[in-house]
């Protein structure tokens, strides 16, 4: 059995594989199918420094080869979960990473701070990416001078592993990634979902209720794995892979691309046990293929 342990800064993972935020709930909601602790890393749903409704319904609708979402970051808010959530999954063996999001530098620095008290919680994921609110969040992640807003504010008050997670929405994302690690980040995760749209013909209007939303799952593999090299190539920080991963082939394909980890999104709604397969599916391309270490494979590309 091939050694499946890899570090992101000080966050050491048992293995490469984690959930993407929005996916996978607190985590608690899947305890009953997959075992929690055999997971590399569990990012929980999207969090802001108050509550937030979301955008109205319909927020969801399948596409070929995926799905477009518009849920617009519902949550009831950070000190909400410090008081309700935390305490019910601090003691999960595994990491238990928060996504955060907001509005401007200091309330993303806020939601921050707040989460560097837990010590049940080793790392979060600045989300300056999402493409389905109306105001804030996609703005930070488009621009260098964005993105460099956000890590600054954050890194100025939280002192534990920071993953900023970064759109695909961009002309040059490796020049994201740079300005990213430039102010203190250290990782990067990508790709959250690409902008798209889908049209009701019958009755001539968007299938969403604000129009547009973020394209998830297999139809965005090749995008992202193309990212995720280009940034590997431009950074010194471990690289986060996500982006339409099923199989363990997929991971793989990630893992030589570049990616010291990765994350699975929209293949826990169909296969609430895909985690610990794309693990197992790892550990038995390694086996076959003779390599005793997961990093034999990692950014291998000749």
């Amino acid at each position: 059995m091939a050694d499946l342990n890899v570090k992101i800064n000080n966050l050491h993972l048992k293995n490469p594989v984690m959930t993407a935020s929005g996916t996978f709930g607190y985590g608690l909601e899947f305890a009953d199918f997959v075992p929690l602790n055999e997971i590399g890393g569990i990012i929980v749903k999207g969090t802001t420094l108050k509550a937030r409704e979301g955008n109205d319904y319909p927020r969801m609708v399948e596409t070929p080869q995926g799905m477009l979402n518009c849920v617009g970051l519902q949550n009831k808010g950070v000190d909400y979960f410090i008081e309700h959530i935390y305490p019910e999954i601090k003691d999960i063996d595994t990491n238990m990473i928060v996504n955060v999001s907001g509005n401007s530098p200091e309330l993303y620095a806020e939601t921050a701070e707040k989460l560097d008290a837990l010590d049940g919680i080793p790392a979060i994921e600045v989300n300056i990416s999402c493409p389905n609110v109306k105001e804030g969040g996609m703005s930070f992640g488009v621009t260098c001078s964005g993105a460099s807003s956000i890590v600054k504010a954050v890194r100025q008050h939280y002192h534990k592993t920071m993953i900023v997670k970064l759109s695909p929405n961009v002309t040059d994302i490796a020049s994201i990634a740079r300005a990213c690690e430039d102010e203190g980040a250290d990782s990067v995760s990508l790709i959250n979902t690409l902008m798209g749209m889908a049209i009701d013909i019958e009755h001539r209007r968007p299938k969403l209720s604000i129009r547009t939303g973020g394209l998830s799952g297999p139809a965005v593999k090749p995008v992202a794995v193309r990212m995720v090299n280009d940034v590997a190539k431009a950074v010194k920080i471990p690289v986060i892979g996500l982006g339409g991963i099923s199989t363990a082939e997929d991971a793989i394909e990630f893992l030589m691309a570049g990616a010291t980890a990765i994350q699975i999104g929209t293949a826990n709604f169909l296969d609430p046990q895909v985690t610990i397969k794309v693990r197992d599916g790892i550990n038995e391309w390694l086996d076959r293929h003779g390599c005793k270490s997961i990093y034999e494979i990692i950014n291998c590309l000749s």
